[in-house]
């Protein structure tokens, strides 16, 4: 989206337009569902986090000031998938407390909703969080690696480095 066509419809929202909203909505949907998929493989999670990020993007919009806007929308995308994780893990603490006897399989290879779930989607379960996360904001966010540095408050070299390490990973896993 061009800056000015861009800085117009954040002067919208910010003014509580919802034709404003509505535009960015347009804008960035796509890529912050794909962002939110691929880090969690399953698509009613993912729109539930995607519905959350607009409703934290009409809360917060008033205090985003000048600055890259997609590094400072795909930060509240990463605060959400960090509370996403948080939460789960949790669940999952009481779960294991209250019912020790059960098992969690992973669906089998031969389910038939699998078909819809790519040879990439399936690799990148197999990657820590920190590193799938780290490759959707590269990708998805389309951020510089600087920007990503500053989102996750790390020196840029550890970013590169956990970058260039996680696609190594990932090209081996798909056979690459």
């Amino acid at each position: 989206m061009e800056g000015n066509t861009l800085a117009q419809i954040l002067r919208g929202c910010k003014n509580g337009s919802s034709e404003s909203f509505s535009k960015l909505v347009d804008a960035y949907a796509g890529r912050c569902y794909g962002y939110f998929y691929r880090l969690t493989g399953n698509r009613s999670v993912s729109d539930d986090l995607l519905s959350e990020l607009f409703v934290r993007l009409v809360e917060k919009i008033s205090s985003y000031k000048d600055g890259n806007f997609e590094a400072w929308l795909f930060k509240i995308a990463s605060n959400i998938w960090h509370d996403y994780l948080r939460t789960k893990q949790r669940e999952k603490a009481m779960l294991e407390a209250q019912s020790r006897y059960l098992s969690f399989e992973k669906p089998k290879p031969d389910c038939p909703d699998n078909w819809k779930i790519d040879k990439l989607q399936i690799e990148l379960t197999k990657l820590d969080a920190d590193t799938k996360e780290l490759i959707m904001l590269r990708f998805y966010s389309q951020a510089s690696f600087k920007e990503i540095a500053q989102m996750r408050s790390e020196p840029i070299g550890t970013t590169l480095s956990k970058l260039h390490r996680g696609l190594k990973r990932l090209r081996d896993l798909m056979g690459e």
